[in-house]
């Protein structure tokens, strides 16, 4: 773990904090190799990658509507209510990000607006191998549901038994999926982009998963929402945030993937040790301990001024970034994927209910890219309805502008309607 002041930094320790996509770079012709593979041979690629990876053996790779609704009716009913919850809540927030179609009159005689249209179809990752997401499941398949787009598939990795995790089919069918399959890995990226007999070729791929699926989701030539790689937090804290908080979270961060990324920075010169002891008690009893511990190593707690703190974190443009302090620094943060204010937001919470989206850019791509919402699922189209005494009182424009770029039949378009 990193233990040292913002300024005190070396180039080296802060190019490995802010530049966390090296890695993509590496698994990239393993990746290659496979997309390939099944693009030209489709179905049995699929089932030889299944068994490689998964240790899965099975014929059929679409889940039935018979196994999906026995795993709906074997849960625990509190489980149920319990997804139906944070369904509902998530859907509310999508709901509210939803545009309509709108035209409005600019000038006499133009009148201009916006289309909105969903996309046909949508193919959703949903990761599984250390943990399960029937959370990912609400959060990938919803938003798309509520743009209105008509066909959502689901992929996700099958246990060796060749059967899918219960409470990611029973998510699955509370959020809408139109068909699913036990298929994970750069192989169901592949899979949807390209299409097999079983699995339709989709418009677009959305979904987080490790740095094979990210990395296939980048080559393989389809739309995508973003890359989406390990998890990450970045808390910014002063003297007021407790260390007990501050550590859980952590945690909780470190035990998605060995991987995962956790930073604290805070102006406080005795909340890092604070910290760091809490720390040092809450992971004797965590039940992913190899995991977190893994992580941990890599994480990072940096002390510096509030503004160093914020020019920090608007560099790293974290996937997470949770705030605790007096002052009100919203209005500063330029780049995160998920912003969590006060003692009592977690990433926990829009982790699962809260309603926001967890699937959000990593590995610094928070600074070109939103975390996955309606827009993701959807195309907008210009119109522009003129009539003659609109365009002419533009038409000398179009023209003189036309003729200076060459473009003389552009300008002739218009001079045609002039007569």
């Amino acid at each position: 773990m990193i233990f040292k002041s913002i300024s005190g930094l070396t180039n080296t320790e802060i190019e490995n904090l802010l530049k966390r996509r090296s890695e993509l770079q590496e698994v990239t012709p393993a990746v290659t190799s496979i997309l390939n593979d099944i693009r030209i041979n489709g179905d049995p690629a699929l089932l030889k990658y299944t068994a490689q990876f998964d240790k899965a053996i099975f014929e059929a790779i679409e889940v039935s509507h018979k196994e999906i609704h026995e795993a709906v009716y074997s849960l625990d009913k509190k489980i149920l209510v319990h997804l139906k919850k944070a369904a509902s809540n998530i859907r509310s927030f999508h709901e509210a990000q939803v545009t309509k179609d709108w035209i409005k009159e600019f000038s006499p005689g133009i009148s201009m607006g916006q289309r909105i249209s969903p996309l046909g179809s949508v193919g959703v990752y949903v990761p599984g191998g250390r943990a399960t997401y029937p959370s990912t499941a609400l959060m990938t398949i919803i938003p798309a549901k509520v743009a209105g787009v008509r066909r959502v598939l689901m992929c996700t990795p099958p246990n060796p038994d060749g059967k899918v995790n219960q409470l990611t089919l029973a998510a699955a069918h509370i959020a809408g999926a139109d068909r699913v399959f036990r298929v994970g890995g750069v192989q169901a990226i592949a899979a949807m982009a390209y299409g097999t007999k079983t699995i339709p070729k989709v418009d677009k791929i959305v979904g987080p998963g490790n740095v094979y699926v990210t990395a296939a989701k980048m080559a393989c030539g389809t739309a995508i929402d973003f890359p989406a790689g390990p998890s990450e937090v970045l808390i910014i804290a002063d003297e007021s945030a407790r260390a007990d908080f501050i550590a859980s979270d952590m945690i909780a961060q470190a035990e998605h993937d060995p991987n995962a990324v956790c930073v604290l920075v805070t102006p406080s010169s005795d909340l890092p040790g604070r910290v760091k002891q809490e720390i040092e008690i809450q992971i004797k009893n965590a039940a992913r301990g190899e995991i977190i511990n893994k992580s941990l190593e890599n994480a990072a707690i940096l002390t510096g001024t509030l503004d160093e703190c914020i020019d920090f974190s608007n560099k790293f443009s974290p996937e997470h970034l949770e705030i605790m302090t007096r002052e009100d620094i919203l209005g500063r943060i330029k780049h995160a994927g998920s912003i969590f204010i006060g003692p009592y937001a977690p990433v926990s919470a829009g982790d699962y209910a809260s309603g926001t989206n967890h699937v959000l850019p990593t590995a610094g791509y928070a600074g070109m890219f939103s975390g996955l919402n309606i827009d993701h699922f959807i195309t907008k189209s210009s119109v522009q309805i003129i009539e003659k005494k609109g365009l002419m009182e533009i038409s000398e424009t179009i023209i003189g502008l036309a003729e200076a770029e060459g473009l003389f039949a552009h300008a002739n378009a218009v001079k045609i309607r002039k007569v």
